[in-house]
């Protein structure tokens, strides 16, 4: 491996004897540094493939010219008619997703051909405030992949219905954008707050404004005047993207898209919109947003991405330009997303444009990865995360129980895991406790940030039989302790494991933990191996799978974590109680009086 690695600043292009040595490299009166010899050329702003050599010269594209032109550089690689592409920009992920710190993602994506991603660390705010941010920003320092980062909008994401670490208002907000690492408002997920103007919400939007950075949105099912009014309070893009429909509706919107790869089934949809359409818009780019560590190291982010698209009928120089010019304009770096002189070398070298397989990788001219391995060290974290994140006592069985009077009760419950809906069941009561339906099964939610107040409980259906109980602290927005099941014991001793371990996921039955992945940092994160975090997790979600008859268990995982999303319509469970983020109602007794 060469010298650890040293980054640029974002002004190094405009730096006088670089521009000059590159100068005279162009004109044949110096050599290259590194020469791309032999390969095809991606040209995603004129649509072609182009047979052509590269030069480079520190971290600028010096020439692109005709092959077998020149031979004269410090290093000649030939690339055998593989592909020069620029390096792929993702334009909206959260890190946390993949329980993993910065600088450990960062050797997973770099020999994938990422090498510019826009990071909302949404669940670092959520659990430790401004520390956490700050920590953020530290740790995505001095890393060969160039993290931009967002300042996280909605913290908590749906205020009033759920509590989590911190609360950031338009004063945190102003004081999160004044700092030059962050680029822009992150995902506003407050749909509600928006369109109401609460002065809560549009005092964070804007105070985006005024800095003249990104404001970035998060639009889940707005629809006709919802949706206009969404994008004239100031959002300028989104990513909960449903059908060829909503594609197309927030296209016309003016809104930029991040199509993302979490949800495959949207993919065929986009491809149908860009049919209708008859282009693919300059408004469409692509990102990750949630990769879980698993599928991060064995399939692929961005790169997988690709691919996916490429299947479902996209042209593969289209995906590739929404994964680089389209993203480079967006976020206003026009150093990036183009093979031309003058701009940055960040070049990721494909096989081709159908399987993408990745041969070579360089980060602002440095030769970062080969053949899927870094080719340079990382420095080590240097930064120590927030600590003290789970404020809770240990619980006991008792605190899983819904009070009841009488024989029967009549209860609202929340129907289906994902798109949720109120229900109403007639249950029977036993020693003065609600017993759960045999096709049900209880949530609770604690709050693990120091309120000294009991969870909130709710009955979900539609999740299949339960024979153990599965405890989180990875919970959309908040990041509470959640534990759903149907035993008291089983879901004690979850959650207990996870109070003692500083967070994480957990799976028990029968008394035992059945697997365990750890989450020290803030809950969310751990410092240890990517293929070792992606084994452990492997190992919750298989134990999931004995626990619940749920089929589709990667699917299972996201419907655990993302069970708790208040700011989304329908009814979620939180700490506080059973709450709808588009209604407002908070249900704190599942109980109906009679």
């Amino acid at each position: 491996m060469t010298d650890t690695f040293r980054p640029s600043t974002g002004t190094d292009l405009n730096d006088r004897a670089l521009r000059d040595r590159a100068v005279l490299a162009a004109r044949g009166k110096a050599p290259f540094d590194i020469l791309l010899s032999g390969g095809m050329v991606a040209d995603v702003a004129t649509g072609e493939m182009r047979a052509a050599d590269v030069g480079l010269v520190g971290s600028l594209i010096a020439s692109v010219h005709p092959r077998g032109a020149r031979g004269d550089a410090g290093r000649v690689i030939d690339l055998a008619g593989a592909v020069v592409a620029p390096g792929l920009i993702d334009t909206h992920l959260h890190i946390e997703s993949s329980m993993m710190t910065p600088r450990s993602y960062a050797g997973v994506v770099v020999p994938q051909g990422t090498t510019t991603i826009c990071w909302d660390p949404h669940e670092l705010g959520n659990v430790a405030g401004l520390a956490g941010v700050r920590w953020a920003v530290e740790a995505a320092r001095d890393l060969p992949l160039r993290i931009l980062i967002e300042a996280p909008s909605c913290v908590p994401s749906a205020p009033g219905l759920e509590r989590c670490g911190a609360d950031f208002d338009a004063d945190a907000m102003a004081e999160m954008l004044s700092w030059p690492d962050i680029i822009g408002v992150a995902e506003v997920m407050d749909m509600r707050g928006v369109l109401e103007r609460s002065p809560r919400m549009s005092g964070i939007v804007q105070a985006g404004l005024e800095s003249g950075k990104l404001v970035c949105g998060h639009a889940r099912g707005l629809e006709g005047p919802a949706l206009q009014g969404f994008v004239a309070g100031g959002i300028e893009s989104d990513h909960e993207l449903t059908d060829r429909q909503d594609i197309l509706a927030k296209l016309r919107a003016g809104m930029t898209l991040e199509l993302r790869v979490s949800h495959e089934t949207v993919l065929p949809e986009a491809v149908a919109a860009f049919r209708e359409l008859g282009r693919v818009p300059q408004t469409v780019t692509l990102c990750t947003d949630d990769v879980f560590p698993d599928d991060l190291v064995r399939q692929g982010g961005m790169v997988h991405l690709l691919r996916r698209l490429v299947h479902h009928g996209m042209d593969g120089l289209e995906a590739l330009r929404c994964a680089t010019l389209n993203a480079a304009q967006r976020i206003g770096r026009r150093d990036l997303g183009l093979v031309a002189p003058g701009r940055r070398a960040d070049l990721v070298v494909f096989g081709d444009l159908v399987t993408f397989g990745v041969r070579e990788v360089f980060v602002s001219g440095t030769h970062a990865a080969h053949d899927g391995a870094l080719t340079m060290a990382m420095r080590p974290d240097r930064v120590s995360p927030p600590g003290g994140t789970m404020r809770l006592s240990p619980v006991s069985p008792a605190q899983f129980a819904i009070p009841a009077v009488g024989m029967r009760a009549t209860i609202r419950t929340v129907e289906k895991p994902r798109f949720t809906r109120w229900g109403k069941r007639e249950v029977d009561v036993r020693n003065g406790q609600v017993v759960i339906p045999p096709d049900a099964a209880l949530m609770a939610v604690f709050n693990r940030y120091g309120a000294s107040t009991g969870p909130g409980l709710g009955v979900i259906e539609g999740w299949g039989a339960w024979n153990g109980a599965i405890a989180t602290t990875v919970l959309h927005d908040s990041h509470n302790l959640a534990v759903y099941g149907r035993d008291p014991d089983d879901m004690a001793l979850a959650a207990n494991t996870l109070i003692a371990s500083g967070g994480g996921m957990v799976v028990t039955r029968g008394g035992r933990v059945l697997a365990e992945l750890r989450l020290p940092i803030c809950g969310l994160l751990s410092a240890d191996a990517p293929e070792a975090v992606g084994r452990w997790f492997v190992a919750v979600r298989d134990a999931a799978s004995d626990v619940s008859t749920w089929n589709g268990l990667p699917v299972m995982i996201k419907l655990v974590i993302g069970a708790s999303l208040a700011c989304n319509a329908g009814p979620h469970v939180t700490d506080i109680g059973i709450t709808d983020g588009m209604s407002g109602e908070i249900v704190t007794d599942c109980v109906v009086a009679s």
